[in-house]
């Protein structure tokens, strides 16, 4: 495939006037659910009214969005005859599975999804909906034996069903702009010594790992030592994902009502088919990038690395009325001259996209303004978050447990934001984050934007949103929950073999978890929902805690430590320093790994077992007061322990409203209690030059100085704008909450 870069900028076209028609979808059929859409005016009228809907419209347009989809097809056919899978005698096929290890420890799951990604597309099915959006991530790094396995799907469902797909491709399609080597330690395999289910098997393209370099592994595919070696498993980059999907929303299709490119030349007035065709071939749609910035005509002197590299985006009206804008958001920065000398994207999205890819903004800022001539709604999908997507709490998380936490790195900056809604544009869906959040931006000059952050299917709460076009002026958006997945158990009893394995074997337990094996109650579960619930409090186990939290706050919730120990401590008032605490008999139930996080300042060690309990008194009976003017107990409190408030974190985080499902109400108000007594504190930590905690800081510091900001944290995840079901209005960007549930918090 080759690419050239285009030096000319886009020319912007006067456009005509749309019809005043409502036409039938693409599908064609007077009992498409998705015929009919916005009233346009009739020819010749002024292009900013729009007449009054008919009395007896067609049913309102329908789009799902589905990011994340993280495709792994779980009985994939290795095509050159490489691995074989391993036998499943559930369903009676070889499984082609990374381990569950692999899953507890990632923030995808890898394997289940699989038959989540069928529900989700049969519940759309069953709705009626016809346009379904793929906001990048629908591949895990878009291996071959994948991507054929996505491509039937979609192609199945768009035979059978009349379902239009548009995907925009995401920083796991391709990893790096051009095809590079690739493959996992952590399939499911077969002991090569024992013959049993459960050991991690290696499957590496040429040059993924030792065994499968090139001076190893020159045919078709090869076993060497305990490697499959096999090119089923590259990561193909841009020209095998655009290959694979270009009838799903890539390229233009004779059904399409418009599509474009920023790179196109035509306009809406004199749109062709077969010039649309032409002009979308891949060698057209490539774009300069540097290290320090765009190249092109923003080239500035001194820029380095200058690579031309393709771009996906595009804009679609599958149906009458409706403009779908599908934005490649993908920022491969150059660190170099060589082919693939690029870092990756997933921390870039927006930031980078005003810096490096501005032209794509700029053809963002035109459409807009052209949808909003011809009385189009314009919404734009993505795979990177165009806000902030933790309720206004970024900036505390950061204070508290540090740059980079909790994926810091991929929040866009404000004035980022505030640029991409200057562009004109009001409703943004994205992906990346497997988050579900929405953000509402208003400007003083009266513009807006609303960016809706859409939950994966592959990781909690499982669930895609979709936005239904009530009229030219409001937007109704649900949040389907995949809770009931057929089949999610069916690869359990691998899974079974797999722990009984590393429960037998524990040195071969892949890195990456400090050799914890992962909890195999999870296999208990009765449902996909609850599957995932329990996922996630494995993965803040094994993972979370380690990767995001400081290690005296990690290490005190994983201390046996109950929600009643947490409002005394709420409530300690202490002289007795951690140091002292640590040499006293029960070191206040703190463990051995807390005080190892704490730096040494020296001074007096002795045990102060005595004042320390008349303390911790004097702090139960505050408690238990405190608990009782709140028409509760402190006995109350022993129903759950610090790692359930921990993980509890994690899901407000992860999906704001969604999460209240798994939290009970009384422990949420046991939550909000907590936090009231901690906002009357005004305890200070004393830290040594590496932000390292000291041991003579009093022993009720560190819960006091860490928690009171965390829980601020924690309601302020519980109270943001609504995700469940609201409905958008345009004229006002205002979001109208549609639930009647009440809130835990």
């Amino acid at each position: 495939m080759i690419f050239s870069f285009p030096r000319t900028a886009r020319a912007t076209s006067t456009l005509a006037v749309a019809a005043a028609v409502l036409l039938l979808s693409a599908c064609g059929g007077s009992d498409n659910q998705n015929a009919g859409f916005l009233p346009l005016p009739p020819s010749g009228s002024n292009p900013g009214q729009t007449t009054p809907p008919p009395a007896e419209s067609a049913p309102p347009v329908q789009v799902a969005f589905m990011p994340d989809i993280h495709f792994h097809d779980v009985y994939a056919n290795f095509k050159d005859g490489s691995f074989p899978g391993v036998f499943n005698p559930k369903s009676g096929r070889n499984a082609t599975i990374r381990l569950m290890h692999a899953q507890m420890t990632s923030t995808r799951l890898f394997n289940e999804n699989y038959f989540a990604f069928i529900t989700a597309l049969d519940d759309a099915v069953a709705r009626g909906v016809k346009l379904i959006a793929l906001p990048g991530d629908f591949s895990d790094d878009g291996q071959p034996v994948h991507m054929r396995g996505l491509k039937k799907v979609l192609d199945d469902y768009a035979n059978k069903h009349g379902i239009q797909f548009f995907a925009a491709p995401g920083n796991h399609d391709p990893n790096k702009p051009l095809e590079r080597a690739g493959g996992k330690a952590d399939y499911l395999g077969i002991d090569a010594a024992t013959n049993r289910v459960g050991a991690p098997q290696p499957i590496y393209s040429r040059g993924g790992n030792g065994d499968c370099a090139a001076s190893n592994y020159s045919g078709e595919w090869a076993k060497v030592n305990s490697s499959y070696c096999t090119e089923e498993v590259k990561e193909q980059g841009y020209a095998g994902i655009t290959e694979a999907l270009d009838q799903h929303g890539l390229m233009p299709k004779a059904g399409y009502r418009y599509f474009e490119t920023p790179y196109s030349s035509y306009s809406y007035q004199n749109y062709d088919f077969a010039k649309a065709k032409e002009q979308a071939a891949w060698s057209r749609r490539t774009f300069e990038i540097c290290a320090q910035g765009a190249g092109g005509t923003y080239k500035k002197d001194g820029y380095t690395f200058c690579h031309d590299v393709p771009d996906t985006s595009y804009l679609v009206e599958p149906v009458e009325g409706l403009w779908l804008v599908g934005i490649d958001a993908n920022v491969y920065v150059p660190t170099g001259t060589g082919p693939n000398d690029f870092n990756g994207s997933g921390d870039a999205g927006y930031n980078k996209m005003l810096t490096h890819k501005p032209h794509v903004i700029a053809w963002l800022k035109d459409v807009v303004a052209r949808g909003k001539k011809q009385g189009k709604q314009v919404v734009a999908f993505s795979h990177f978050p165009m806000s902030e997507f933790f309720n206004g709490a970024s900036d505390d998380i950061i204070a508290l447990l540090g740059a980079g936490k909790m994926q810091m790195a991929r929040r866009p900056a404000e004035d980022v934001t505030k640029a991409l809604a200057d562009t004109g544009l009001q409703v943004h869906v994205g992906g990346h984050m497997h988050f579900n959040d929405t953000a509402v931006r208003n400007y003083d000059d009266g513009h807006g934007l609303v960016n809706i952050q859409a939950p994966s299917m592959a990781a909690y709460v499982p669930a895609y949103k979709l936005l239904t076009f009530k009229d030219a002026t409001h937007i109704d958006v649900q949040t389907v929950r995949l809770d009931n997945v057929a089949r999610f158990d069916e690869l359990f009893d691998l899974y079974r073999e797999e722990h009984r394995f590393f429960t037998d074997f524990p040195g071969r337990l892949p890195g990456g978890s400090n050799g914890v094996l992962w909890d195999k109650t999870v296999l208990d579960a009765k449902s996909y929902g609850e599957f995932s619930t329990r996922y996630m409090s494995e993965l803040v186990r094994l993972r979370l805690l380690n990767d995001d939290w400081r290690c005296e706050m990690r290490e005190l919730v994983k201390s046996p430590i109950y929600g009643s120990d947490l409002l005394v401590l709420s409530q300690l008032q202490t002289k007795v320093t951690l140091k002292q605490l640590g040499n006293t008999g029960n070191r206040g139930l703190l463990s051995s790994a807390f005080f190892s996080c704490l730096g040494d300042a020296g001074g007096d060690g002795s045990a102060q077992q005595a004042a320390y309990a008349k303390d911790y008194a004097d702090a139960e009976a505050k408690a238990r007061a405190l608990a009782g003017a709140n028409g509760m107990r402190l006995e109350d409190f022993n129903q759950w322990k610090a790692i359930d408030l921990a993980g509890d974190f994690v899901r407000l985080a992860n999906a704001g409203d969604l999460a209240f499902a798994d939290i009970p109400a009384d422990r949420a108000r046991q939550y909000k209690l907590i936090a009231q007594a901690l906002e009357g504190t005004n305890t200070a930590l004393a830290l040594n030059g590496s932000q390292q905690v000291m041991n003579d800081n009093p022993a009720h510091a560190v819960f006091q100085a860490r928690f009171k900001p965390l829980m601020q944290i924690l309601l302020k995840l519980a109270k943001g704008a609504p995700t469940q079901h609201f409905t958008i209005d345009l004229q006002t960007n205002k979001l109208t909450d549609m639930t009647s549930a009440p809130t835990p918090f």
